[in-house]
């Protein structure tokens, strides 16, 4: 049987390891040792406490391994992923790091590893829909809204974090990247508010987000954009936080102690952030595609929406982001994604067949995509 390292036992990195450990030998691996015990309890797999952050460390553990998944925080990705590779190990990752993932293209081919990355929800799915209609039609126009929110509005931020707040709050800091004409330009992060309409919760807000990320390289669309939603009103609140040096990366000195703001923060919104035992939360995204077919103008519209589990007790946001992880794993431990270097989610395409791979494993858990061509 083949072995799976997964890297993290958060929300995601549970349901990834779950959902995996119905057909491969697991070992997870985290520091909280009360995730661990959570998921041993439930599953069949082994579990390591370890601070992976220790390369030589990580390098032990996964020493033996077919494949690792990494599902760790953002500020950890960049340099796990590249302690990874360097141990010639294939992977697939989605944590949020801030690093172009493309440094480490050469090394991954030298040492011929597979490295598919951003491979959760958006990016992620919404990388490999858009990757496949542009073989089938000259895309012009790429926007992707996105989302998890609980259904309980608890004021003041009417949100909970489905994975780390310090990941949530570089969502809410870094400039966005987006395509306007062929051109990449950078607004400030959660500029050109908007409200949309979701029929099963209401109105949202929309907000500019640096979501592209590799897209912005590796497809030529001429006009591409991805927002964030949230309820109406949290984002003035984040826009407070953020104007009065919540989120300030630069340490100050508090009672002799030198602290970044952002950590004290991110500590402090835990708690109001987490969401509670068995909370009802949802995912929602909707893609809008316009171009070109046969010389015919063409527009297509996919939704999803999800919902918590109230089976299994997965999160929406665990759901969608962790199974299409798993799916793309399942590609490379079947040998139907042999592509070597950093290859985000939109080259699963480049392999016939893969995308329905990926829809259908989708399928098989529940969650569906509703299509709309005008």
């Amino acid at each position: 049987m083949q072995n799976i390292v997964v890297l993290g036992a958060g929300m995601v990195g549970s349901a990834i390891a779950s959902d995996l450990a119905k057909n491969y030998e697991i070992t997870v691996v985290d520091l909280d040792v009360k995730n661990l015990a959570a998921l041993k309890t439930k599953h069949h797999l082994n579990t390591i406490s370890a601070d992976i952050r220790n390369e030589n460390l990580l390098k032990s553990i996964i020493k033996g391994a077919h494949l690792v998944i990494g599902a760790v925080p953002g500020y950890m990705g960049f340099n796990t992923l590249k302690a990874i590779i360097e141990a010639g190990k294939n992977v697939v990752d989605i944590s949020f790091f801030d690093e172009d993932p493309f440094l480490l293209d050469k090394l991954a081919k030298k040492n011929n590893v597979t490295a598919i990355v951003d491979c959760g929800v958006s990016p992620g799915l919404s990388n490999i829909i858009l990757s496949y209609y542009s073989r089938k039609m000259n895309i012009e126009k790429y926007e992707c809204l996105v989302g998890g929110l609980p259904f309980k509005r608890t004021l003041p931020y009417e949100y909970k974090a489905p994975f780390s707040p310090i990941d949530v709050i570089e969502e809410y800091t870094r400039p966005a990247r987006i395509v306007e004409d062929g051109k990449i330009v950078t607004k400030p992060p959660l500029s050109e508010l908007e409200e949309i309409e979701v029929e099963q919760v209401g109105t949202l807000e929309a907000f500019n987000t640096d979501g592209l990320r590799t897209l912005l390289k590796t497809m030529s669309v001429p006009n591409m954009k991805e927002k964030t939603l949230r309820y109406p009103g949290h984002i003035s609140l984040i826009k407070f936080l953020d104007s009065s040096g919540f989120f300030g990366k630069e340490n100050i000195e508090v009672n002799s102690s030198n602290v970044r703001p952002i950590d004290v923060t991110a500590k402090l919104l835990f708690k109001h952030w987490k969401p509670a035992k068995d909370e009802r939360e949802f995912t929602v995204m909707k893609i809008n595609l316009e171009g070109e077919k046969n010389g015919k103008r063409q527009k297509i519209s996919c939704s999803l929406f999800d919902e918590y589990h109230q089976k299994t007790g997965v999160s929406s946001m665990a759901r969608t982001t962790g199974y299409t992880c798993t799916a793309a794993a399942r590609l490379i431990l079947e040998n139907k994604f042999e592509r070597r270097g950093i290859c985000p989610p939109e080259f699963l395409c480049e392999v016939k067949g893969n995308y329905y791979h990926i829809i259908d494993a989708l399928e098989t858990k529940g969650i569906t995509l509703k299509w709309t061509d005008k």
